[in-house]
């Protein structure tokens, strides 16, 4: 960006507190309060127990005004009570919080406030992020959300003409403009830094509210490609999260690669100055994305893609979880791409958001009626490890048998119990557990393992009754 001197200064409170801390004795070390935070490579909850978050974004409907989607409080329900997920990816655009410049929608994050309830009272953990494609709204015509019209010069808007497929649209010189003006305008940061801390500090009564996504998919704009991540979204990355943890000092860092990334590139993200931070790429597979459907040849290179993925988050000193993964309910072969994103996340244990709880023909786990989409929810919905009591080594299941298997390694000095998700769609007559001998309780849809035998590896295969 041209004035780096909020950036520069930010960097330097966080070395500055850094050292502090470091310089700390034995003798006036105080007793961490318990916190959700990143160790070992692991997203972890107070108890010390690494969390592998599963569950859908909610939701692409509320992208545009008013924002809201049709969600509501069974919905959340749904996914946590017949489906066994545990989060929720919500989407909140920039537009909704601050529509005016300098102007913030009390109301509107009173309704998200109130949503944000909802999950709670289903038991999921919510990450916030805030979403934008194709820049802002002055681009709907393209598929455009996010930043409000005020953030860029009207002329882009008057003179943009939406290409056929919508991703196109952010290669447009009107979109890159906007997005150059953008990471280029301090005042632009110091707006979206504050409309963080207005949603930080209305949810912060929340504790299901874990962590915030600070951007989807960030694009480069005109700057190169290689430079644009560590010269200019790390400097953003710092300011924003500076800001956030201003009043929200708990809350988990969910930062983004550029949409570069996505596309099949590598990252050039460097570890951050500061802690408490989950990797949160996506996973797309190029040719579904372009309404050609799944190769099922290409499972082992999308497997293959999110074990590079996790290499780039342990390189960054974080925990990895794919923020969107998704496809067409009748696409062919979307079986066999579902399949590959769980069995890939599985190979690594990390966690992922569905792409979308939505009615929709497209993306949505729901048909535009309201009903499930069968073949889509029966391979989305599965087992998986959802608290850990160590670290989870991988886990993997055979849809043809039923067959569910998690290796871990268990850590004594966590006393908490482990948990995994057995939805009743999948053993709708019960699971049987063996986990060499340890104590094992269940409940609907989830067994609680406990008096974890010795060794330094377990492994726990979970059957249908």
């Amino acid at each position: 960006m041209g004035d780096y001197s909020a950036f520069t200064a930010s960097r330097s409170l966080a070395m500055v507190t850094v050292l502090s801390i470091g310089s700390c004795t034995a003798s006036n070390a105080v007793t961490p309060v318990p916190r959700w935070h990143v160790a070992g490579g692991f997203l972890r909850d107070p108890d010390g127990r690494a969390v592998i978050l599963r569950g859908a974004n909610v939701a692409g409907s509320q992208k545009n005004a008013p924002y809201l989607g049709f969600q509501q409080a069974p919905d959340y329900h749904r996914m946590r009570d017949a489906w066994g997920m545990n989060a929720v990816r919500f989407i909140l655009p920039w537009a909704a919080v601050e529509p005016s410049s300098g102007q913030y929608d009390d109301a509107y994050l009173d309704k998200v406030a109130e949503r944000i309830g909802w999950a709670e009272q289903a038991n999921l953990m919510v990450v916030i992020d805030m979403h934008q494609d194709v820049y802002g709204e002055g681009f709907v015509s393209g598929g455009g959300d996010g930043a409000p019209r005020w953030t860029c010069d009207a002329s882009n808007y008057a003179s943009f003409k939406p290409q056929s497929a919508w991703y196109l649209n952010v290669l447009t010189p009107q979109v890159t403009a906007c997005f150059d003006h953008f990471w280029w305008s301090a005042d632009l940061a110091q707006h979206y830094g504050e409309a963080w801390k207005r949603v930080a500090a209305r949810l912060a009564a929340y504790d299901n509210v874990i962590g915030f996504d600070v951007m989807n998919e960030p694009y480069w704009g005109s700057a190169g490609i290689s430079s644009f991540e560590p010269d200019v979204l790390e400097p953003f990355y710092e300011q924003i999260v500076g800001a956030v943890r201003s009043v929200a000092p708990d809350q988990i860092a969910f930062l983004e690669p550029s949409a570069f990334r996505n596309l099949g590139g590598s990252t050039h993200l460097m570890p951050f100055p500061f802690g408490d931070v989950v990797y949160a790429p996506h996973s797309y597979d190029r040719d579904a994305e372009s309404n050609l459907g799944f190769d099922p040849t290409h499972g082992p290179a999308l497997i293959a893609n999110i074990a590079a993925l996790q290499d780039e988050a342990t390189s960054l000193g974080a925990a990895l979880w794919i923020g969107e993964y998704g496809g067409r309910g009748t696409d062919p072969g979307i079986v066999s791409y579902m399949t590959a994103q769980y069995d890939g996340t599985g190979a690594v244990a990390a966690g992922a958001m569905y792409w979308s709880y939505d009615e929709s023909n497209n993306y949505g786990l729901l048909n535009p009626d309201g009903t499930e989409k069968k073949v889509l929810l029966d391979v989305v919905v599965r087992p998986y490890p959802e608290r850990v009591a160590g670290d989870p080594v991988s886990f993997a299941f055979d849809p043809v048998s039923s067959t569910f298997t998690f290796t871990f390694r268990p850590d004594a000095s966590v006393q908490a119990p482990t948990v995994i998700s057995v939805p009743d769609r999948v053993y709708p007559r019960g699971a049987r557990v063996d986990c060499g001998g340890c104590t094992v309780a269940k409940s609907p849809g989830e067994v609680t393992l406990t008096t974890l035998p010795a060794g330094p590896m377990l492994v726990v295969t979970v059957r249908g009754m």
